[in-house]
């Protein structure tokens, strides 16, 4: 799993008009191919009778699957640009559709990579951005008497507290980033003089907004 990785909040789009022509990009998170085949076949769906549904996707840890798809523009003039865009700001598992009415005025294929990218950016940037970061849950349980030390320690560290549980003892729920998790158990149990019971839980993704 990564560390850390940039990818969409969820599902926005955005409209622009170039020289009369309207394009209109569709961006959501897609995690799968699946996901992502079925997002551009909706938009597809719901503009049938534009000129064109240009699209491209990026999925996977590596961005092994990478897609595009010009349809029915000049050979390189959109789907590529999309996908550039994807690759220029490092998103991952990210689909985008731009879906394109014609508006008469021929742009060239310098004008029609400009606009696909343009629109992209643009789609982007409705959505909403996200950074995922790695987290391991650890629990930690004390006797009631540490609980306001160790809380006040918490909130002054790096070391997100998640929750408190009150039980036959206290049980602080912490996130911890991967490459502290050696760290925090130290910082822990020197804090408490080892009287802490501290054990790792589940590993997940807290996802904070960038843009």
């Amino acid at each position: 799993m990564l560390k850390e990785y940039l990818t969409m909040k969820g599902e926005g789009t955005h409209e622009i008009v170039i020289q009369k022509s309207r394009f209109i990009a569709h961006v959501k998170r897609a995690e799968t191919e699946e996901e992502a085949i079925s997002f551009i076949q909706s938009v597809k769906k719901e503009h049938w009778n534009a000129n064109h549904n240009c699209s491209a996707y990026m999925i996977g840890e590596q961005d092994l699957t990478q897609k595009t798809s010009d349809d029915g523009e000049p050979a390189g003039t959109a789907g590529v640009p999309i996908l550039e865009v994807l690759k220029k700001k490092g998103l991952k598992d990210t689909v985008i559709v731009v879906t394109r009415y014609f508006g008469g005025i021929k742009l060239g294929a310098g004008g029609l990579i400009r606009a696909y990218s343009k629109s992209a950016a643009e789609g982007i940037k409705a959505a909403g951005v996200v950074k995922r970061t790695l987290v391991t849950t650890f629990h930690t349980k004390l006797d009631y008497s540490w609980l306001g030390k160790v809380e006040n320690a918490l909130h002054h560290s790096p070391y997100q507290l998640k929750e408190i549980l009150y039980l036959e003892q206290v049980e602080m729920v912490t996130y911890v980033v991967e490459d502290e998790k050696a760290a925090f158990q130290t910082w822990m149990a020197n804090l408490t003089n080892g009287q802490a019971e501290i054990s790792e839980g589940e590993s997940l993704y807290l996802e904070t907004q960038v843009e």
